[in-house]
């Protein structure tokens, strides 16, 4: 009856230390899916930089995006931030599953528009405005690069080896999420905290 009820006994839930861990090592085993990431991300940013002529039709999307901060107190603009950068960063990782295309594009689309906005501010005031990006840019950053390439990861599941697909899937899938719980939140949290308080301050 005891070894029953011992069997019975569900297991006691995984503490936050031991989901940090599980994290940690999960990075360790996808940082060639980081690299990709970045180079990618490298890219795009030059190609938004250089080719800045051609991407004038980002000047209505980034418009509207300044017209929904205006007004902003501190603590609005950094849920403002933060639910964009979260939303970005969890659709980029999710939608990697359809074999990582969305994943793709979201890099290059947020590679390209950095760079087309480094292209006017820098016009403007000189490069010396990297340096606001800097504070907040060395966690936001690599949160995004984490995010997007467990993304590629999820997608590039298909091309596994392993002899069970669904069941690798299932673990690739559960310790993104982890991962974006425990690594990537936390990331984006500080780093929204600085960006808001950098524009509000600094305008």
């Amino acid at each position: 009856m005891v070894k029953k009820a011992l069997k019975l006994k569900k297991s006691p839930p995984l503490s936050i230390s031991t989901q940090f861990k599980e994290a940690k090592s999960y990075l360790k085993e996808s940082i060639s899916y980081f690299y990709v990431v970045i180079i990618l991300f490298i890219l795009s940013v030059l190609f938004g930089y250089f080719y800045a002529i051609h991407l004038t039709f980002l000047d209505n999307f980034l418009k509207q995006l300044i017209e929904k901060t205006q007004g902003l107190n501190p603590l609005e603009m950094i849920f403002f931030i933060l639910q964009n950068n979260i939303q970005s960063t969890l659709y980029g990782l999710i939608l990697g599953i359809l074999l990582g295309i969305p994943t793709v594009l979201n890099i290059i689309m947020n590679g390209a528009v950095l760079g087309y906005v480094l292209n006017k501010v820098i016009s403007l005031e000189g490069y010396s405005i990297i340096w606001r990006l800097f504070p907040h840019g060395i966690f936001e950053i690599p949160a995004v690069f984490i995010a997007l390439g467990l993304g590629l990861k999820l997608g590039a599941t298909i091309f596994s080896k392993k002899a069970d697909k669904p069941k690798e899937l299932k673990r690739r899938f559960y310790n993104s999420i982890n991962v974006f719980l425990m690594i990537v939140i936390p990331l984006l949290i500080i780093a929204a905290i600085i960006e808001a308080l950098l524009i509000f301050y600094l305008g």
